[in-house]
């Protein structure tokens, strides 16, 4: 379907214009805004149509189904932006459940005065993730809000994907004695955003970890069709996450501190900004759990692809009916990994 300009009307200005009211107001503004940058950006057969729903056929298997919502502070971040994140974060979850992510929405709140240049590239980025990631964005919404009453630019995200028959993977299906794999550094896109936020500058520009898991995942269920959790350490990172899975199985997790792939440089930024490595967000890794039997053919497989080669086998699962995580220290020691009390970094996602 192509696109004309509405009669009359001058082209947006992409270079020097801001959001205004009149972009959210749905008369001739808001039209031009979704066909000039939109459209122009994620231009498919499902979005052209114009329709408020999309309407689509899935191939067989059981629907998974998530929901998002991003607020990251700022929007552009060493390694990414608001726009790729939301793509990758959305499709994550998919990916987490064992599904093939197809399609996706996207909400967008917009703050009066916000730069049409930023939205733009943050718009393309969408795109560009999307298409990386093999998903197409069928339906969308925009809504302004005055000047003072937002933060830019907020983005909610809706996707749909599909689980293949014989896949199922839950967050209580550990079993002690199964092995807990990543896929690789852990605490890259907390600390990122926060060098940015901070204005802290390293030796190693640390660049967010942001990217969509599914390829991987795939070829990780060929290496363990028994995989029985797979779970993105996003807010709260390993520890929060872990905690949970081991509340939800009903057992407990042993973490080695000597095999956890942690970059010096996060370790070292960590250590200035008084914040546990082990808590902070990632959104390009994944924690995996699988039967003992599997663990090695599992990591061969994720150390072979691009987005696997720091993968490692980090702990196991215990019996334990009190459900703690612990960690073995590299002095020989244990210590408690307990849930978080607050927040480390807000609006980090």
């Amino acid at each position: 379907m192509t696109k004309t300009t509405l009669r009359g009307a001058r082209p947006i200005d992409l270079v020097k214009g801001k959001v205004d009211l009149s972009h959210g107001a749905g008369g001739r503004a808001m039209t031009q805004l979704i066909e000039e940058l939109f459209f122009e950006s994620l231009s498919n057969d499902l979005l052209n149509r114009e329709h408020d729903a999309a309407m689509f056929t899935l191939p067989p298997g059981r629907i998974v189904m998530s929901t998002d919502s991003f607020v990251v502070s700022p929007v552009f971040f060493p390694g990414g932006n608001i726009g790729s994140l939301a793509v990758h974060g959305t499709v994550n979850d998919l990916a987490m459940g064992g599904g093939v992510p197809k399609y996706l929405t996207a909400g967008f709140i917009l703050e009066e005065g916000f730069a049409l240049s930023d939205l733009a590239i943050i718009v393309k980025s969408m795109a560009e993730a999307a298409k990386e990631a093999g998903v197409t964005i069928v339906s969308g919404d925009t809504k302004v809000v005055e000047r003072g009453k937002g933060d830019g630019i907020f983005i909610n995200t809706a996707g749909v994907g599909v689980v293949p028959d014989g896949i199922e993977i839950d967050g209580t299906r550990a079993r002690p004695g199964d092995a807990i794999l990543v896929n690789g550094t852990l605490g890259d896109h907390g600390v990122a955003v926060m060098s940015k936020r901070e204005n802290l500058s390293f030796t190693t520009e640390i660049l967010s970890d942001s990217q969509s898991l599914g390829d991987l995942v795939g070829d990780m269920l060929t290496a363990a069709p028994g995989m029985r959790v797979l779970r993105d350490p996003t807010r709260g990172g390993l520890g929060a996450t872990l905690n949970e899975i081991a509340r939800q199985s009903g057992v407990g997790v042993e973490l080695d501190e000597a095999a956890l792939p942690i970059r010096p440089e996060v370790k070292s930024a960590c250590e200035l900004l008084g914040l546990d490595p082990l808590y902070v967000a990632n959104e390009g890794k994944l924690i995996a759990i699988c039967p003992p039997e599997d663990a090695e053919a599992l990591l061969a497989k994720m150390q072979a692809h691009p987005k696997g080669r720091a993968s490692a086998i980090v702990g196991r699962v215990l019996k334990d009916d009190r459900c703690f995580v612990r960690m073995k220290t590299g002095l020989g020691g244990t210590r408690m990994v307990d849930w978080m009390a607050g927040e480390q970094l807000p609006r980090i996602c």
